[in-house]
């Protein structure tokens, strides 16, 4: 024990479970217990623990991950030979290996697929170019055998059921299922699976269109919660904590809470607002003790294998959680809450953090895009359960749902590389995720304190992106060009909303150019910088473990030159062109449309006016009859029939890019926000709306007709 004060060690101690703790240990006891704590931080490594203790009495205690207990000196080859095993067991591969395998074999083939062994490209006259860019081995292993030491992805006994397992213990999931055509159709199979026709889910109004399809499938009586908005920058965060447990109390309150099945949030959502899953999984639990919880983590996959970050992933809160409710601490706990809480009102529960009963049950379910953050061929994804129910209620209707959205054909190179992926960050996940971390500090350090670019750009912050109230810890930039980098670890631990560092928010309203603008014309086209989501007023720029420091630099250098160039283009300018050019800025820095919450359903789709949910799967057929429909243009007829006070209904998912989330949903009705915000919308993408033709909307007589079929029971009844 060192007599110095070790302030920074002992910072790190506490988070590992508290210095007073670790000092209270015997010395005897430091052994296992970094053993433990080692499971904690790096999870996918092995340990062995080598002692002068009593090995047969250490061997039967919890040692976290260590695989073997070894007596002083005596076993050096034995220790040596299980590392080795250890280090192959995560090296394997075995759907890969077998691919492999497969592909030197001499085969003939008379089934499907003339592309197999690349035979109709090479006797080609015409296509043998496709042989040349892609080479030989691609086709070499493209079958669609399901035998010869391959296995079906459908139904997998071999090594696809193997390599299915490995993934489940590199994430840290009970089970995990393979996908081939992304997460869009992992989100459809696990809502399908659970929800029933008539279930209420609340889900977040501006997740990926994949749920809100998957709801209009499953039947479910859809909840909408509203995520606080980004009016400044033209974005939506993240759900409020106060607003989910509002709405599982007003549906309590109206004795519905039977009903409700499922809770599905965007964890991190696409410009980085990660939740505190710990803290909503509780909470709800302590209001619906048997809730489902579907996180979908496509941007979160890399998430596993950061200590920091994984403190806020799906599957390592489920397992934690699980623990914890089986301790006699939190059974006290949780009984002098209830002692407390007995004659509660909803406003008490609402600004009470909850404990969930100790016979809650843990039902957790993450879909993750392998191949957005993690080493995958596109479309490569996983489903990865946490469900103490999945066994006995599930497991038949999940098959049966994978079954109903997964192909006959999948695409065996997919497979093999989720194999490999999940190979790679059990190996040497934590160094390329840690990297992955540096380069994005390096690019908000750079950008931030470049006195050029201060001009033009601005890298947000948690404090820009995060409101006040949700910052629990205070901190409002990991950087700050005065005091230097922030210890992030406290938000991480504590706030309810904390920004994902590797997601570079990039403003750039002062450059006069709108996102989409300076996505395609300026970085696309004039730099080959390839980036995806933008707003308004905003860019992202996303690093991966892929991410090199000579690709953060280009990017540098890139700002700078258009920097200069707007210095130059600005001293040239004529007094017409100076202020044509900060109008352009003021519209883009300050006359921002307010955006829109979710309005309600009409009351042709809900049962009653006392709680919000709404039937969104008999909208969507309804607008299948043509003679049900109408066309509205914005400016015109949708406005005037507004001002006249007609109740409009969109007929449609009206979805446009950015945000790239809807804003209207079938049997939506059309408030004035809305409409203002889509008359403000200067983006060139807007599914399911046609600038020929206008809005699309139910007819009156339509609606008329659906409410005498099923009238609506107000409040009063």
């Amino acid at each position: 024990k060192s007599r110095a004060d070790q302030a920074i060690l002992n910072r790190y101690l506490n988070r590992a479970g508290g210095q007073e703790e670790i000092e209270a240990l015997q010395p005897e006891d430091y052994g296992p217990e970094l053993c433990r704590l080692i499971a904690r931080v790096r999870p996918e490594l092995d340990a062995y623990l080598v002692t002068e203790r009593s090995v047969e009495d250490i061997a039967g205690l919890d040692l976290g991950i260590c695989r073997r207990v070894f007596y002083n000196q005596e076993d050096f080859m034995e220790l040596h030979l299980n590392i080795l095993r250890g280090v192959q067991a995560r090296n394997k591969t075995p759907f890969f290996t077998a691919l492999v395998e497969y592909s030197k074999q001499p085969t003939g083939v008379f089934h499907a697929m003339p592309i197999s062994r690349g035979k109709s490209i090479t006797r080609s006259h015409w296509i043998q170019d496709m042989g040349a860019f892609y080479g030989p081995n691609i086709f070499l292993a493209e079958t669609s055998a399901t035998s010869g030491g391959l296995d079906s992805l459908l139904e997998p006994v071999g090594p696809i059921k193997e390599a299915q397992e490995l993934a489940s213990r590199a994430f840290g999931s009970k089970q995990t299922f393979f996908a081939t055509n992304g997460t869009s159709t992992c989100n459809k199979i696990v809502v399908q699976a659970l929800v029933r026709p008539g279930d209420i889910v609340l889900i977040d109004r501006d997740c990926h269109k994949s749920h809100h399809y998957g709801m209009v499938l499953s039947g479910a009586q859809v909840c909408y919660l509203d995520s606080y908005p980004l009016n400044e920058y033209s974005m939506y965060g993240a759900v409020p904590l106060r607003e989910i447990k509002h709405q599982l109390l007003a549906l309590k309150a109206a004795g519905k809470l039977d009903r409700v099945r499922m809770l599905l949030l965007t964890n991190c959502t696409f410009d980085g607002i990660v939740y505190n899953v710990e803290r909503v999984m509780e909470e709800c639990l302590a209001i619906k003790p048997d809730l489902i919880f579907l996180w979908d983590e496509a941007w979160f996959a890399f998430a596993r294998f950061g200590p920091t970050y994984r403190q806020r992933t799906a599957m390592n809160v489920a397992g934690n959680l699980r623990e914890k409710l089986r301790s006699e601490e939190h059974a006290k706990a949780y009984a002098k809450q209830q002692e407390k809480l007995k004659e509660a009102d909803a406003e008490t529960l609402l600004k009470t953090r909850l404990i969930p009963p100790p016979g809650a049950r843990v039902r957790v379910y993450a879909t993750q895009s392998t191949h957005k953050t993690l080493t995958s061929l596109r479309q490569g994804s996983m489903i990865h359960v946490h469900d103490q129910d999945f066994k006995g209620e599930v497991e038949q209707s999940f098959h049966e749902a994978y079954m109903t959205h997964t192909s006959t054909s999948p695409n065996y190179q997919i497979i093999a590389s989720l194999d490999v992926g999940r190979r790679q960050v059990e190996l040497e996940g934590f160094e390329f995720v840690q990297r992955q971390v540096e380069a994005a500090m390096s690019m908000r350090r750079a950008i931030s304190t470049h006195p050029l670019l201060q001009k033009y750009f601005k890298v947000l912050t948690a404090g820009d992106m995060i409101p006040e109230a949700h910052r629990e810890s205070g901190v409002t930039s990991y950087y700050d060009s005065d005091q230097g980098w922030t210890d992030i670890w406290e938000c991480w631990a504590q706030d309810e909303f904390v920004l994902d560092a590797t997601r570079v928010t990039l403003a750039v309203g002062g450059t006069g150019w709108d996102g989409d603008t300076f996505k395609t014309q300026i970085l696309m086209d004039k730099y080959g910088i390839q980036i995806n989501k933008t707003s308004r007023n905003t860019v992202l720029f996303m690093t991966n473990i892929g991410t090199t420091r000579s690709s953060v630099a280009y990017l540098i250098e890139v700002l700078v030159e258009i920097a200069k160039g707007l210095d130059d283009l600005l001293d040239d300018a004529s007094r017409m062109e100076r202020l044509s050019f900060d109008r352009r800025v003021k519209n883009l820095l300050e006359d921002l449309p307010p955006l829109p919450d979710f309005s309600r359903f009409h009351d042709a789709f809900r049962a009653d006016d006392v709680t919000s949910e709404g039937d969104i799967r008999t909208a969507y057929y309804l607008s299948y009859i043509e003679d049900n429909c109408d066309y509205l243009e914005l400016d015109g007829s949708l406005r005037e029939a507004l001002e006249a006070g007609r109740e409009v209904v969109s007929a449609s998912f009206i979805i446009p890019y950015p945000p790239g989330f809807p804003i209207l949903v079938p049997g939506q009705v059309v408030s004035r926000e809305i409409l203002a915000f889509m008359r403000a919308l200067d983006v060139n993408e807007i599914h399911g709306y046609r600038a020929d033709l206008g809005l699309r909307v139910f007819t009156q007589e339509a609606l008329d007709k659906l409410a005498r079929r099923t009238p609506s029971r107000s409040a009063a009844e």
